[in-house]
């Protein structure tokens, strides 16, 4: 048996194939991954997510073999596995007489806590190290918001582009704006083309047949135990490439359009393969500015610059938000919401279409795009008063890209204004008249989007004026949602009774809208 001395730890999202760990081969390091109950228990998960992260584990884990280096991978199901970090490690230890510890930094707190706990107890010399993903360190957003009074994403998205020279002439952003967010809000206009979705066909039968065998708690869908997402490098960068070539050339003025024919439209759907670190963003960022220098003719700046925003602005400044606020962060309930979530959200099975949609969509595939999430499912939520932790442990399960650290800012923060205004200057609500504009939803749906009240009413029209009127405390000073209470009391009494009547029908009867 060879002698190892050092012992490094690569997490399930941790499956950067180019970070300096592997830059050489050292015949006395051992490499671990483990698949761990811990992992599919702590919520429930999609079954599309639990089978995507043990393949493309599996697949790391032979890509490290085959690169020469030395590793010791514990499946879920083999008689080795005491389904613990802590114990595995140990066991590691005593086996090859390690000296050294050494992991990468976790994105998630539940896991760096976790870590933190195991080393502090190990005896031996222990070492971490950065994931080499991020355009940022772990504390960045800290450091940059720590003398301001709050974290507005647009000043940090400046700061980076300036830093890293991304879309930058000179010191002045290229285009002569930072965003071209105005020119980034089209509905789909129903005449360019949708390229189909690259889709992969990756056999998980025998994963599937392990989680069954072990009963492990999973809901959505997973057809013919085929994975459509990618599970290693070579798969990602199809995607990256892909999506550059078919879908870029619309992505910034469709990327908040919704329609029946289409679950992606023009988005990438990169997340997973970006989460899981196969991808990194400045080699995403580099793609698609090369392929806009190369193809000017194609691609305008507001394309490339919404794509750039999301990725070098949005994602690094909900990492960073999710270190700053955590572990209070998961605690927060700014509108003391306490409703639990109603039986469509797993079963898809409710007339409002808008939801159907979203939902049907995300049980089928694991995805849905941010508009989706943020204005269909989550402003849902928020009108009707669901509790910020039966929201969170929805979203953390049902998509395949749910990271904690990306998820639970962007739930509990932007999408359910729980922190109270750390992160989104106003809660993002809505009435009908919104998904309308957006979307062909509304169209094929039981509701009418014009009706406040009455029968075939929408129910997001009344739960929007209810949770602005019974909200208003926390709400009317806000500058952003001032203009929402003065078109309120400008409807006569009457019409108020009426909406608020309805909306209270609809909060007694969620489980059956």
């Amino acid at each position: 048996m060879p002698r190892f001395t050092t012992l490094r730890l690569i997490l399930g999202d941790q499956l950067n194939a180019h970070h300096s760990w592997f830059s050489h081969k050292d015949p006395k390091v051992l490499y671990t991954l483990m698949e761990l109950r811990q992992e599919t228990d702590y919520t429930r998960h999609h079954i599309q997510k639990i089978t995507a992260f043990f393949a493309a584990m599996r697949g790391f884990s032979r890509y490290l073999k085959n690169q020469g280096h030395a590793v010791a991978y514990f499946r879920l199901d083999e008689d080795g596995n005491h389904q613990s970090f802590e114990k595995n490690l140990l066991q590691l230890i005593r086996q090859h007489q390690i000296t050294v510890f050494e992991y990468l930094l976790p994105d998630e707190f539940r896991i760096d806590q976790q870590i933190q706990k195991i080393t502090s107890n190990l005896h031996i010399r222990v070492h971490s190290y950065d994931t080499e993903h991020f355009y940022t360190p772990r504390n960045a957003v800290y450091h940059f918001f720590k003398t301001k009074k709050q974290y507005l994403m647009e000043s940090f998205y400046r700061f980076m582009r300036k830093k890293h020279h991304v879309l930058m002439d000179n010191q002045k952003p290229e285009g002569g704006k930072w965003n071209f967010d105005a020119a980034n809000r089209q509905p789909y206009d129903k005449k360019t083309p949708i390229p189909s979705p690259r889709l992969f066909e990756n056999d998980v039968s025998d994963i599937r047949e392990m989680i069954d065998r072990h009963k492990i708690s999973y809901f959505g869908e997973l057809n013919e135990n085929k994975l459509i997402w990618p599970v290693n490098r070579s798969q990602a960068l199809d995607l990256m490439s892909y999506f550059v070539h078919n879908c870029l050339p619309w992505f910034g003025t469709y990327q908040d359009a919704m329609t029946v024919n289409s679950g992606s439209l023009f988005h990438s759907r990169l997340s997973f393969a970006l989460n899981t670190k196969m991808l990194s963003p400045v080699e995403v960022i580099n793609a698609v500015l090369t392929h806009w220098e190369n193809h000017p003719d194609r691609l305008g700046i507001a394309q490339v610059e919404g794509f750039v925003r999301q990725i070098l602005g949005w994602r690094e400044y909900m990492r960073g938000i999710y270190w700053v606020l955590m572990p209070q962060f998961e605690k927060m309930n700014f509108f003391s919401h306490a409703e639990k979530l109603p039986h469509y959200f797993w079963d898809a099975d409710t007339e409002m279409n808008c939801m159907h949609m979203a939902i049907k969509q995300s049980l089928q595939t694991a995805y849905a795009h941010h508009i989706q999430r943020l204005m269909v499912t989550g402003n849902f939520a928020l009108l009707a008063g669901i509790a910020p932790d039966d929201v969170d442990a929805w979203y953390l399960g049902v998509y395949i890209d749910a990271m904690e650290w990306v998820e639970k800012p962007n739930t509990r923060g932007m999408s359910q204004y729980a922190d109270g205004g750390l992160i989104a200057t106003k809660p993002y609500v809505s009435s009908a008249n919104y998904i309308n504009k957006m979307s062909d939803y509304c169209q094929h749906c039981k509701y009418q989007y014009k009706k406040q009240h009455g029968e075939g009413a929408c129910p997001y029209n009344s739960l929007f004026w209810d949770f602005h009127h019974r909200h208003r405390p926390l709400l009317e000073k806000n500058p952003r949602v001032g203009m929402m209470y003065r078109t309120w009391d400008k409807k006569p009494d009457m019409e108020k009774e009426k909406i608020l009547a309805q909306a209270a029908i609809y909060k007694k009867n969620l489980e059956s809208l």
